[in-house]
């Protein structure tokens, strides 16, 4: 109740009694931003300063919930302002320099991890820092990594992520990229695109996570490897009954021109949709999947998967129901009987999701910021968020919070080294 009650304060109000303290940081922060800027444009060798080195912030005080620790994270990120894409670019074009100085070189996976190798397919469109990052939280030389980025990023961007593909031979390019419009069947052909290149991998993974990024794990890879052991071949994903989520596909949608955030986006027609193909039930659930190596083949394969994706061609977020429908028909490998119980997001353990609507009533409030309805993690969130029992917590973002990413990245790295000890 006590964290709980510090998580509720740390939305509102910085307590008067810490205001000298955070005074100090803000002149701190003020006179260390020039020498941050200089240091994000020297060279050809970006190397990322650690805030909470700097600002002498201290992760396990955070995680304890100590209120005036938590409070300097505060200050920070009202000042943070992140690499830009381009120090990634520079970063990549010398591979031996990048692997050493970001630490990939010394990533080994025990025996156990190596026997039971993973897949990823990260389908991304912005900030290459982060997921630069992301990938170094994940990466293991033995697993395999597909990104996926989006045909309307930044050619800064793009050639981050080709810098990283040609530094890590472990991580390509989806060799077919889309471009890829909000809530359209554009999202869901760009991770099929990256299934369907891992398949042809030498890497024989056994099961397939996908990420966008703004993930972040919360689990090391020998944890996440003994959770998905004990799945015997199940699948790790949403799927319930759809309830009014049926309009999205009741009806015919077509992409919409706009110039706002999103470019085009599907809006539902008069014309009425057909029902599914081969008397489908359907289901609904998250665009995030843990997926058996045996059930992306029968997707690849099977008659009825390929006519039940051009079916939803022309559906509202295909993504959020492709998957959840498929893991419920009868006889697929991992199949999850119509008959049993809704599996929320809560009881799917691939990514934790704080929704605004159901703070203070499944979860503690967000300390970070809102982004249409979801939570972008705060630092006051570390333990909340490490200790739920989920695999990747979503969202996070520098730009909203820099130090809780770090933290995340001590607190994976001590679970690694006392493993190793």
């Amino acid at each position: 109740m006590r964290r709980f009650w510090l998580q509720r304060k740390l939305t509102k109000v910085i307590p008067f009694f810490s205001t000298l303290i955070i005074l100090v940081y803000v002149c701190t922060i003020v006179f260390s931003n020039e020498d941050d800027s200089r240091l994000n444009t020297l060279g050809s060798m970006f190397v990322r300063p650690r805030l909470t080195i700097k600002h002498g912030i201290n992760c396990s005080a955070i995680y304890d919930m100590e209120p005036v620790e938590v409070q300097k994270s505060l200050v920070v990120r009202k000042s943070y302002v992140g690499p830009s894409d381009k120090n990634v670019v520079n970063a990549t074009s010398d591979c031996d320099r990048f692997v050493v100085s970001d630490g990939f070189d010394a990533i080994q996976g025990s025996e156990f991890e190596r026997e039971f190798p993973l897949a990823y397919s990260l389908v991304v469109h912005k900030n290459a820092d982060l997921v630069e990052r992301l990938l170094r939280a994940i990466y293991m030389p033995h697993n395999v990594y597909c990104i996926h980025y989006d045909q309307k990023s930044s050619d800064d961007f793009k050639s981050a992520m080709q810098g990283l593909t040609r530094c890590l031979p472990n991580v390509f390019i989806a060799s077919k990229l889309e471009r890829v419009q909000y809530a359209d069947i554009s999202r869901l052909k760009a991770e099929l695109n990256c299934l369907s290149d891992l398949m042809e991998s030498e890497v024989k993974w056994k099961y397939i996570i996908n990420l966008c990024g703004q993930d972040f794990p919360l689990r090391t890879n020998a944890e996440l490897v003994s959770d998905l052991k004990m799945l015997k071949g199940k699948n790790m994903m949403e799927s319930k009954r759809p309830g009014e989520k049926k309009q999205r596909w009741s009806f015919h949608h077509a992409l919409k021109n706009d110039k706002a955030e999103y470019h085009e986006y599907p809006v539902r027609t008069s014309e009425e949709k057909p029902p599914p193909p081969h008397n489908i039930e359907m289901f609904v659930g998250s665009a995030y999947f843990t997926l058996s190596r045996e059930f992306v083949l029968f997707v690849q394969r099977s008659p009825l998967a390929t006519d039940f994706l051009s079916w939803s061609e022309d559906t509202y977020s295909p993504d959020e129901h492709f998957w959840a429908t498929l893991v419920r028909v009868p006889g697929v490998p991992g199949e999850v009987l119509r008959s049993d119980p809704d599996i929320t997001e809560l009881h799917s353990k691939t990514h934790l999701v704080k929704w605004s609507y159901l703070e203070e009533n499944l979860y503690p409030p967000c300390t970070g910021e809102h982004i249409r309805a979801v939570c972008v993690y705060g630092a006051a969130e570390l333990r909340w968020l490490l200790n739920y029992g989920h695999w990747f917590a979503n969202k996070v973002d520098p730009n909203i919070d820099p130090i809780l990413i770090e933290c995340l990245e001590e607190k994976l790295l001590e679970k690694r080294l006392i493993s190793k000890s």
